[in-house]
């Protein structure tokens, strides 16, 4: 815990092999940004960009590297700590030849009070956050009260926040959350051809998890 905020996360073992090792190492100094307290400035990490999206927690990074294929003309900030992970979208940035992707290595919570200048993202993506089920770990959602009000400073006017997760009571919690935040409107939504059907999505779909998609607007 870090100036009062809970992780939303938790750092489980992590099974990273050879091959993303090495990717992290060889990588990191051109596709990573590390952290540090001072604001991002990011034409200086997306040249000729002025459109940018954070996407918080992108687990294996499929849908990240599909959505930066189709959106070339948009800066991706990715942000995850699940090491495999990011060694494995590294190399798929190098592997696509992409331009448009910078990943960081910290909870999204410090970058977004750090690092994040207000009215800087036209988007963010939280795709399958952990639903915490139990009671007792509600407290770890990352959506919530406050995280509603740190992004509505980090957005530009018109901002999106795009949020899907196959936990349905999760998906009414985060209703409810944002129902009584008046910068915000939106609700459920279809999902959007742009986001990709990942192989995690596709796992909870053949379980029967009902996947709801969410779109709040900053108003």
């Amino acid at each position: 815990m870090e100036n009062g905020t809970v992780k939303s996360f938790k750092l489980r073992g992590s099974r990273i092999t050879d091959a993303q090792t090495a990717a992290r190492q060889r990588l990191w100094p051109t596709f990573g940004i590390d952290y540090e307290s001072k604001d991002l400035i990011f034409p200086d990490h997306f040249p000729g960009l002025s459109t940018f999206t954070m996407e918080i927690g992108f687990g294996m990074g499929e849908a990240t590297v599909e959505i930066a294929k189709a959106f070339p003309e948009v800066g991706f900030l990715a942000v995850d700590v699940h090491q495999p992970g990011i060694g494995k979208l590294l190399a798929m940035v190098e592997e696509n030849v992409l331009r448009n992707i910078r990943v960081m290595d910290e909870d999204a919570h410090l970058i977004l009070q750090n690092m994040i200048s207000d009215n800087s993202l036209d988007s963010i993506h939280l795709f399958f956050p952990d639903p915490w089920p139990k009671t007792r770990h509600h407290k770890r959602r990352i959506v919530n009260e406050r995280f509603i009000e740190l992004i509505s400073g980090k957005l530009k006017e018109n901002g999106v926040i795009h949020i899907a997760t196959d936990w349905l009571p999760y998906a009414r919690w985060i209703q409810d959350q944002f129902e009584t935040a008046s910068k915000f409107s939106g609700g459920v939504v279809d999902r959007p051809d742009w986001r990709p059907l990942t192989r995690f999505e596709g796992q909870g779909i053949r379980k029967d998890h009902h996947v709801t998609d969410m779109s709040y607007r900053k108003v």
